[in-house]
């Protein structure tokens, strides 16, 4: 059975504001750390009123002082953006703070559109095609400094924060396979790629001081609920996201809509199923029957879950379902 984690995009729902969904955060962290998941990671996103994590280590910071066990950490943090000094310092306080329970995943993307990204970077010109110099230059601020070094990160060097590689493509499955790190491929919304990058990542992977042997997390979308056709129900509010944000509207978390799917356009429906196709989405029979696939078709190590459902007390609901019934299949089994 896999590892199961928590990936929450601190969503902001129609009819809410970012205060109530940063408290959302915190309670569902606290439910997820009592239900016994493994992770907490939230993700650098900017310009989305539907998401309130932009702040990423800021938010992480809060969920870690609110719990007490749990691993809390970033899913991540898109490095282009930052200046990799300024990330081991967030980090390394981080686990300053919270000994041996931070993780930094990072990610290559802007995490925002063209012209956010811009503004992201008026002081610092981010390129993606140096991410891969630029994690290193990252976990090199991470280990004990040399003599005579001028530049150190205080707090940042001799912290052990674990390091991630993310991604959606191949792309970041080669790099986290060459420098021996752990793999998390975004399958829960652009799962295309899935297979390739989960096989070149086994395939190619080169053990390091940080890992002696490949370890995979996939992202994967799980709406639970008493009966399918209340799940089917929830889902529908990330479908209208998917599809707002597709055709230019992007917004806030809309609230569940009946039969929203059957109302669309072939074409509309044919994305939704495309890039939503990592999923769980019923009763807790039906949702743990669909990870048992999932898992066995891929192999993964650890899933990430994320569920974006508008009603935070059904969210709290569909964690605990989950917990509950792949505990009993592992009873079971």
């Amino acid at each position: 059975m896999a590892i199961l984690s928590v990936l929450d995009l601190a969503p902001v729902p129609e009819g809410s504001e970012v205060s109530r969904a940063l408290a959302n955060t915190l309670d569902l962290a606290r439910h997820a750390e009592r239900l016994g998941y493994h992770r907490y990671w939230l993700a650098e996103h900017h310009n989305m009123a539907g998401i309130a994590s932009a702040a990423t280590s800021v938010v992480i910071g809060a969920v870690a002082g609110a719990t007490k066990t749990i691993r809390v950490g970033a899913g991540g943090v898109m490095l282009p953006n930052h200046a990799p000094l300024v990330i081991a310092e967030q980090f390394g306080t981080l686990n300053a703070l919270h000994p041996g329970r931070i993780d930094l995943g990072l990610g290559r993307a802007p995490g925002s559109d063209q012209a956010t990204a811009r503004a992201l970077r008026r002081t610092l010109q981010g390129d993606v095609d140096a991410f891969p110099q630029d994690v290193m230059e990252l976990m090199a601020w991470f280990e004990p400094a040399a003599e005579g070094q001028r530049i150190r990160a205080n707090p940042g060097e001799g912290q052990d924060v674990p390091i991630w590689i993310l991604g959606s493509s191949t792309f970041g499955a080669q790099l986290a396979a060459h420098l021996g790190l752990p793999y998390a491929f975004a399958s829960h919304f652009a799962p295309s790629e899935m297979m390739s990058a989960i096989r070149i990542y086994r395939e190619t992977f080169r053990p390091s001081e940080k890992l002696a042997k490949p370890y995979v997390m996939l992202g994967y979308n799980v709406f639970a609920a008493e009966t399918d056709e209340a799940a089917r129900r929830l889902f529908s509010s990330v479908q209208q996201a998917f599809v707002n944000l597709r055709t230019g509207r992007p917004g806030k978390l809309p609230p569940p809509v009946e039969g929203y799917a059957e109302r669309l356009g072939d074409g509309e429906r044919a994305m939704i199923a495309q890039a939503l196709a990592c999923s769980a989405v019923g009763s807790p029979s039906t949702v743990r029957a669909a990870i048992d696939a999932f898992v066995a078709q891929t192999g993964a190590d650890e899933l990430m879950i994320t569920s974006q459902i508008w009603d935070h007390a059904a969210r709290m609901r569909s964690l605990e379902l989950l917990a509950e019934a792949m505990s009993e299949g592992q009873a079971a089994a």
